[in-house]
């Protein structure tokens, strides 16, 4: 067991399950790997239980009953690994639209720092941070995304170019005190309620600029209702966030982390 823990959710993902994981574990720095599966008809967590045989002690898999909704997956994810006393979690796609060997390099800006030393609570793995770096995306998609990072920079004020997005490292402090409130958006939403909390908290937060390539097999998530609802849902966050109250965060607290309910494998 290492303090890294790679949470990857899926949803028939059997195309690329294997291959994922392989990779992971292949990395030069070693990585423990959280699968949640949402009862994937196509066989997906039959397979990671098969894997499980070869990586005894690094791959773990968390079944839930149904499609649940991103957010959760991501929630139950880090309860567990709060509850195993993981250091640094990641989020992670399962179809390569996230290069593994990444990793490495958000677990570096949170746990090593910058050249002054300075270490993040949280590590986006950024698509925008440096121009545009989207492969096989059509421009209207690109346009869409990009456009995004901007109203939400514009509603919220929150500093960070690629908003949206879902490849983090978050040092194990940041999610015990996030987690003590509801996160209330499931959808990509929740990637965008994620960030705004964390700054509004006063975490430090990086942005780590990354290629991202569309996955090339499976079934792309994306919708334009998943597009709505985040763009409805900055709204509501944003009007939300002024009767609460964020006490600003400098030292790491008690783990309040519960079990999700569902069975571990």
């Amino acid at each position: 067991m290492t303090d890294r823990l790679v949470i990857i959710p899926t949803f028939n993902e059997i195309e690329n399950i294997e291959a994922i994981i392989h990779k992971v574990f292949s990395l030069p720095m070693a990585f423990d790997l959280l699968i949640v599966d949402d009862g994937s008809p196509d066989g997906t967590a039959q397979v990671v239980k098969q894997l499980q045989a070869q990586f005894p002690q690094q791959l773990h898999l968390l079944e839930r009953r149904g499609k649940l909704g991103l957010g959760t997956a991501y929630i139950d994810g880090f309860k567990w690994a709060l509850a195993r006393g993981y250091d640094y979690l990641f989020e992670m796609d399962a179809d390569f639209s996230h290069n593994p060997d990444d990793l490495v390099r958000l677990y570096r800006a949170c746990a090593e720092g910058d050249a002054t030393g300075k270490r993040a609570d949280v590590a986006v793995g950024s698509r925008y941070i440096k121009g545009v770096n989207v492969v096989n995306w059509p421009i209207g998609r690109v346009l869409m995304s990009y456009g995004a990072g901007i109203y939400v920079r514009f509603i919220t004020g929150m500093p960070i170019m690629d908003p949206t997005a879902g490849f983090v490292c978050y040092r194990a402090h940041v999610l015990e005190v996030l987690l003590q409130n509801p996160i209330k958006f499931v959808g990509y939403a929740f990637q965008i309620e994620m960030k705004f909390t964390c700054w509004k908290y006063g975490f430090s937060l990086t942005e780590v600029p990354i290629i991202f390539t569309d996955r090339t097999r499976g079934e792309s998530k994306m919708s334009t209702k998943i597009f709505k609802e985040a763009i409805l849902g900055v709204i509501q966050m944003k009007l939300g966030s002024f009767f609460r109250h964020y006490i600003p965060q400098t030292k790491p607290t008690t783990n309040v982390a519960q079990e999700p309910a569902e069975a571990v494998l």
